[in-house]
């Protein structure tokens, strides 16, 4: 697996919120891909940065009336979300 950007690791962290929004899966999924530090991380991030909203205490959901879209998904990232 190439090393991934900041950015990157949180445009993929994005979409991958949009394909599982419970916390737990989102996170199983994604550590095949990412360090459980960096998932952490970048979920802390988004949240911070108002492009994630927390809903109750394990659902995640790109806050789309914040942000407008989700940012473009850049091509090498993509096979990655199609792969989860």
């Amino acid at each position: 697996m190439e090393d991934l950007s900041s950015n990157d690791k949180l445009i993929l962290l994005q979409y991958a919120i949009n394909k599982y929004e419970k916390e737990d899966t989102l996170t199983k999924k994604l550590q095949t891909i990412l360090q459980q530090k960096d998932i952490d991380r970048s979920i802390a991030m988004l949240i911070a940065t108002q492009q994630v909203r927390r809903i109750g205490s394990d659902v995640l959901q790109n806050n789309v009336s914040h942000i407008g879209e989700l940012p473009e998904l850049p091509s090498h990232l993509k096979s990655i979300i199609d792969d989860l």
